[in-house]
């Protein structure tokens, strides 16, 4: 996704010199949210992006690995020779992380790429009895996917709730019943001590039937091929970048999942994993590169995710010391908690309530202070708790 943006947004922006996108993986380049959804389920049997790549003058290097790159040389390392830039994008995303001990196991999968979602796919048409290791995001997508398609579910989560690493436990508790209502067994305090065939066996000793493994644990930035190149990584080996996305090299920006960017609006560095950060940075990236406007890169972070009958969209970041208010029932269908900063509006979740979400989009990047009995009061729409 960051990688065909910013060429795209290239060509918008009136950049006419020559763009070349390589890419290790043979197809067409796609998108990844249709993945654990449509194409998982064979509703689609792809999700390339409607672009005329010739027609914008984009060369597509496909099935092509770098292998590293020297940044004095200006050039990339493949296994087919160099290739020679004026200026390198890097957008290599992220790679998900193993189960350790499961490499080469047969039936155990990840869900990251075109190819992992074709292999899952006679899994859920065969309805076999799936394990899915971890209750994040990805876990909770796959599991409402696999239960649609009338699999045996059982979700296993080394953490005492859903999502422990995005949520605090006040917010994610709630969640742990969207699994029992779509019919999926959530085992918390769980974690995997061996895949053995048709069987995931638990540390307390457990023997789960698993027809497919599915492991949705986190993912790292896929930056391991920069070893060497003196390019500056941070503490969790993603590429950093400066406010115009700009790396250590010169001439080397970096894009997406596998860089981390100053935020001036929360005052730290963040990395954000999430679809709208590789939609929004390749703007910011094609105007530096042109150089006619140079521009800073501060967005609102923003995500969805669509799980159990839900729709579930976040904006913004919260941090623990943030005060949390509540609007609206969470044992309920629709509900939404705001995050509060000396009295700014910094973070929302919402589910199934979209207006609490674009209203508190919006009031965030105004910096809007809120009345916090208003806000709490979830019928009062937010931009009528406006300080």
């Amino acid at each position: 996704m960051a990688g065909v943006q910013t060429a795209v947004a290239l060509r918008e922006q009136g950049f006419t010199g020559s763009v070349t996108l390589v890419g290790a993986e043979p197809h067409q380049p796609y998108d990844r949210p249709p993945l654990s959804k449509a194409v998982l389920l064979g509703k689609a049997e792809g999700s390339a992006f409607d672009i005329d790549f010739e027609a914008l003058g984009i060369e597509l290097s496909l099935g092509r690995d770098v292998t590293g790159v020297r940044p004095d040389a200006h050039e990339l390392d493949t296994a087919d020779g160099p290739i020679r830039y004026d200026v390198l994008v890097l957008a290599t995303g992220a790679e998900p992380i193993r189960l350790p001990g499961t490499e080469g196991i047969p039936g155990v999968h990840l869900l990251r790429t075109l190819d992992d979602a074709e292999r899952l796919r006679p899994v859920l048409a065969g309805q076999h009895d799936v394990v899915v290791v971890g209750a994040g995001w990805i876990g909770a997508e796959f599991a409402t996917a696999a239960r649609e398609a009338g699999c045996s579910v059982t979700v296993v989560e080394a953490a005492g709730r859903p999502l422990a690493g995005a949520l605090p436990e006040e917010v994610a508790a709630p969640m742990a019943g969207w699994y029992a209502d779509s019919g999926a067994v959530l085992r918390l305090h769980a974690r995997v001590e061996s895949v053995e065939s048709g069987v995931v066996v638990l540390s307390d000793g457990t023997r789960v039937p698993a027809g497919a493994v599915v492991v949705g644990i986190g993912a790292r930035p896929a930056t391991r091929w920069l070893a060497g190149s003196g390019i500056e990584l941070g503490s969790h080996r993603e590429v950093l970048a400066d406010e115009g996305l700009r790396t250590s090299a010169p001439d080397v920006y970096a894009v997406g999942d596998c860089s981390s960017f100053p935020s001036g609006r929360y005052g730290e560095r963040l990395l954000v994993h999430h679809w709208d950060n590789a939609l929004q940075g390749p703007r910011t990236v094609a105007a530096n590169i042109i150089g006619e406007t140079p521009a800073a890169y501060d967005p609102v972070p923003y995500f969805w995710s669509e799980q159990f009958g839900r729709f579930v969209q976040y904006a913004g970041h919260h941090a623990g010391a943030d005060e949390l208010v509540w609007r609206g029932d969470p044992s309920g269908m629709a509900w939404s908690v705001c995050w509060l900063r000396d009295g700014a509006l910094v973070a929302v979740l919402a589910v199934g309530r979209p207006r609490d979400l674009a209203q508190g989009r919006r009031l965030i990047e105004s910096g809007a202070r809120l009345d916090p009995a208003l806000t709490a009061d979830a019928s009062v729409p937010l931009k009528k708790a406006v300080l």
